[in-house]
């Protein structure tokens, strides 16, 4: 038995349920978000040095052995993504206690927020495809519910945009997994993995393969289907929209990661330039759909599609070094993504908009504010010594090494124009004097996101905005450990049979087919570098 697998699942529905319990209560929902989220901290960085030393960690719910029962595995994909949530889920824990008002407290943000991070955990941690299908609903209705929270006029626009491209992606994941159960008989993922190699109906396995690409691909925003995205992610309030920034989209590519290194790994000759081109296209038109905004958060949210582009393109060009910057970049992505939203509303409640041309002067009046920017926003660009230029640059390499030449000129060109868009809001929001006519009386800015009066506690803000900035700086000062890190995760990938054996053990059968699964991955790896657009 080890709890530390179940525990990141656990306390996020534990700490739901108690303010729930203390709905009435105020303080005692708000001790709970920060107390409840310090414990999956804690959990989660147990959990990453226990897989760090054992390297996979598994749990059978109820004692049923596996197949037949629920499984919880982690490995180090896993682990990682779990101490992101921690992360994050302390910082917005914080971050809420400054910006959410009476109102949305009133009508169970903490409750919501909770269960989102459960529904996050549950979906890194599962090792059954249904219950990974569940997870997904059950963050679809903690979003959801998050979205609406104050019934603004544009927060019901983006919301139903939202959930309808949601629900078509689960209708569509969830016959996959119908198709998938009756190709091969079981549900476990480790399970799934030994036996379609024998499933009868290829061509069937070509078609689920594509039905899962598309499922997962609409829930990471991925082109073509990624306009609900910036639709809706600059209306809920500002810890919302950094929550969903952080992690939603990333569980999509998580489970894109997962399925098909674990399951599909023998269409991805088939699927390889699709997902290349596609991965492509998804840098391209977020890039540019940010280039032409002027509202802070819709810039970001735009960039949240572009640089999804690039955690795909790990997936796409699909070699152990290419994995591993997927995964660097998705980690950079979460740390950064966040930190800049949070900053867009110190922003807000400093200037009253998100409006660019209404905002300015900030250099000067808040200039640790302008550091904490100038490190998030030039990390996303890819600027050395920061993160993001780590994770760019182990892509760039991959790409090379793949002769995928058009596709990583491409995310060079990308990264060009991300610079853009970051100097763009550094020039609007921090340098240029602040316009006489939409100077905004501090009265005026000191509101929740539901329109009450809130107390001066922009300390609150700071905190994890500093703390995630310097998260940035220290993850490129570090990147070499990193980065080790990282390649453990694309080795483990690369070759499942580790994953396969911990969680169903090591039968001769199982042993058969991981050696006819291991044959079949070389071959794949061998034509991918033989050639590729």
């Amino acid at each position: 038995m080890r709890p530390e697998v179940a525990l990141p699942v656990l306390l996020p529905l534990l700490s739901g349920a108690l303010s729930l319990l203390f709905w009435r209560s105020r303080p005692v929902q708000r001790f709970i978000a920060v107390a409840g989220n310090v414990a999956l901290l804690l959990v989660s960085v147990w959990l990453f040095v226990a897989v760090l030393a054992d390297g996979y960690i598994t749990m059978q719910m109820g004692s049923w052995p596996a197949p037949f029962g629920i499984t919880l595995i982690a490995d180090m994909l896993s682990a990682v993504m779990i101490l992101m949530t921690g992360i994050i889920g302390l910082a917005m824990g914080i971050y809420s206690l400054a910006t959410t008002g009476r109102g949305h407290e009133k009508f169970g943000y903490y409750p919501l927020m909770h269960l989102l991070l459960a529904g996050v955990a549950g979906a890194f941690l599962t090792g059954d495809i249904f219950n990974l299908y569940v997870w997904f609903e059950v963050m679809l209705v903690a979003s959801f519910a998050l979205l609406i929270l104050g019934g603004e006029r544009a927060q019901m626009e983006g919301a139903i945009k939202y959930v309808t491209l949601n629900l078509l992606a689960s209708v569509i994941f969830l016959t996959a997994v119908g198709l998938l159960y009756g190709t091969v008989g079981t549900l476990n993922m480790a399970d799934i993995a030994l036996r379609m190699d024998e499933a009868e109906h290829s061509g069937m396995v070509e078609v689920l393969a594509v039905m899962f690409m598309v499922a997962f691909g609409i829930k990471a925003a991925a082109f073509p289907l990624f306009f609900w995205l910036p639709a809706s992610y600059h209306t809920p309030p500002v810890a919302v929209s950094a929550l969903f920034a952080g992690l939603l989209t990333k569980v999509g590519v998580y489970s894109l990661f997962r399925v098909f290194t674990l399951i599909f790994d023998q269409t991805m000759g088939y699927l390889q330039d699709i997902m290349l081109w596609g991965a492509v296209l998804t840098m391209v038109t977020g890039v540019l759909g940010a280039a032409a905004q002027y509202e802070f958060r819709r810039i970001l949210s735009f960039h949240i599609v572009s640089q999804i582009g690039y955690m795909i393109l790990g997936l796409a060009l699909y070699t152990p070094l290419a994995i591993a910057g997927g995964v660097f970049a998705i980690v950079h992505n979460i740390i950064v993504k966040t930190n800049l939203f949070l900053i867009s509303g110190i922003t807000h409640r400093l200037q009253g908009t998100y409006q660019l041309k209404k905002m300015g002067g900030l250099y000067r009046e808040r200039p640790w504010l302008a550091v904490a920017f100038f490190i998030s926003a030039f990390s996303l660009a890819g600027i050395p010594p920061l993160s993001g230029f780590f994770a760019k640059f182990v892509l760039v390499r991959a790409g090379l090494e793949a002769e995928a030449y058009v596709a990583t000129g491409f995310a060079l060109a990308v990264g060009l124009m991300t610079l853009y868009s970051m100097v763009k809001i550094w020039n609007d929001v921090f340098w240029k004097a602040l316009p006489e006519e939409n100077k905004v009386p501090a009265s005026q800015t000191s509101v929740g996101d539901d329109g009450r009066l809130l107390k001066p506690s922009l300390w609150m803000m700071y905190t994890p905005v500093a703390v995630l900035a310097m998260m940035s700086l220290l993850i490129g000062v570090f990147a070499e450990a990193i980065m080790q890190v990282m390649m453990l995760i694309g080795d483990q990938l690369m070759s499942p049979s580790g994953y396969i054996e911990a969680v169903l053990g090591g039968s001769a059968s199982a042993e058969d087919a991981l050696l006819d699964r291991g044959e079949l991955q070389a071959e794949i790896i061998g034509d991918r570098a033989e050639g590729a657009p």
